[in-house]
């Protein structure tokens, strides 16, 4: 069995890149400032880089699977242009009325991700913008930091403390 490694969970739009409501065009993904210094500090730290999004843009038939894929494809892409590797992607494609599992603040995405990725989430930080970001992240058994639209703040939260032991 693969030993469990901590990870920082984020929201990806407001928390990384803009948030564009309901993003259905690839040409639209913007990186916020600090966004790709910050996630190269955290990868550095031993954290692994888990996205876990709620886009219930498809459950409410503003956005097509395949325009979300292509967004998703366009952000992967522009973090891995600027060195950014990210461990995995979890989005919940409902809408609120759905009843899943897995749109936050559920925890669902977060413990699928800790179960397919052998992440220990007590040693895990979820990021996020909304009160739903966080109360996942407690959810699942993970510290939680509010992303307020500072990178170098949430980083000296996260890497003050040894990946492991936060």
């Amino acid at each position: 069995m693969a030993a469990r490694t901590p990870a920082v969970f984020l929201d990806r739009d407001g928390t990384v890149i803009r948030d564009a409501s309901y993003p259905r065009d690839p040409g639209e993904v913007s990186l916020l400032p600090g966004a790709v210094e910050a996630l190269s500090t955290i990868a550095a730290s031993g954290f692994r880089i888990v996205v876990v999004s709620n886009q219930s843009g498809i459950g409410r038939g503003l956005v097509s699977p395949e325009e979300a894929d292509a967004v998703h494809d366009r952000f992967a892409a522009v973090l891995q242009e600027a060195g950014v590797r990210i461990d995995g992607a979890y989005y919940c494609p409902h809408s609120p009325d759905d009843g899943c599992d897995c749109r936050k603040p559920a925890p669902g995405l977060l413990l699928r991700a800790a179960e397919e990725l052998h992440i220990d989430l007590a040693s895990s930080i979820m990021v996020g913008d909304k009160d739903s970001d966080l109360e996942a992240g407690r959810r699942a058994g993970c510290s939680a930091v509010r992303f307020r639209g500072d990178w170098a703040e949430v980083v000296t939260g996260i890497v003050g403390r040894e990946a492991g032991a936060a």
